[in-house]
């Protein structure tokens, strides 16, 4: 079921679904709550699922600069304290972990557990936030569509890219329908982001890490930089790039509820 509430005048639209244990889902870059629908529908039947279109994507209204993780991360909170939620396990994907990992900085309390899926815990280096800077000029001068249409294959593994061509097909759609102002905030967010390594060290909830061992994005030797806290599970997909939600699904939603069902 669809669902919209205001934040600070803005509106946020969200998916619910399901019953149970509370499960946020929360988007990567170039997506939204759609993203995530297939897999959401499975997770529904064990749990209950809350899928959040960040500000600025599907149909959630953008703030006003400055774009940060935080802004994004009070969004997910106002879900909760809508729906009167006490804490839930969040997951996020990429950019969407960046948002649970801000989440956990200034919400622990909500918190019943934290996935990290294809994501990381650190600061953009200084070669990619010039990157991100150069995709905001990209953006601005008409380059949206390309963009979006390379992202959209990039995100799965390269002998994934046949199988998955329906997928990528509709990922391209979703990312198309995000305006360019709310790619551009996401853009910033990221790439003005802080470290938050230390909060997931300091983490007092258990720690989901999931990897794809063919991510172009976030490469395995990430797991030998990562502090991660006392309660916490590293999970490698074999044959997934940054999409394992879709391109190993079934692992991916038996990882996720076995470790929840734990909690």
């Amino acid at each position: 079921m669809e669902k919209q509430i205001y934040n600070n005048n803005l509106k946020i639209n969200y998916d619910i679904k399901g019953k149970g244990k509370p499960v946020i889902l929360i988007h990567g870059f170039l997506e939204t709550s759609e993203t995530w629908s297939d897999f959401a529908d499975c997770l529904s039947d064990n749990f209950l699922v809350i899928s959040v279109d960040l500000p600025g994507h599907g149909k959630s209204e953008l703030y006003n600069a400055p774009f940060t993780m935080c802004k994004y991360a009070e969004s997910v909170y106002s879900v909760l304290n809508a729906e009167d939620i006490n804490n839930a396990f969040i997951v996020g994907h990429s950019m969407g972990g960046y948002v649970a990992s801000a989440f956990a900085e200034n919400y622990p309390e909500r918190l019943s557990g934290l996935c990290l899926f294809h994501s990381s815990p650190f600061a953009d280096s200084e070669e990619k936030k010039r990157l991100r800077t150069q995709t905001v000029e990209d953006i601005k001068n008409g380059k949206k569509d390309v963009i979006c249409e390379n992202h959209a294959k990039a995100v799965f593994a390269e002998d994934n890219i046949k199988k998955f061509e329906k997928e990528i097909k509709k990922g391209e759609v979703i990312a198309k329908s995000i305006p360019e102002e709310g790619i551009t905030a996401s853009l910033i967010a990221m790439r003005d982001r802080k470290d938050r390594n230390r909060v997931i060290k300091n983490l007092n909830v258990p720690f989901l890490y999931i990897l794809g061992k063919k991510d172009r994005f976030i490469p395995e030797s990430i797991l030998n930089d990562i502090d991660f806290p006392e309660n916490y599970e590293v999970r490698i997909l074999e044959n997934s790039g940054h999409q394992g939600f879709i391109e190993e699904r079934d692992v991916s939603l038996n990882i996720i509820e076995n470790f929840i069902t734990l909690l």
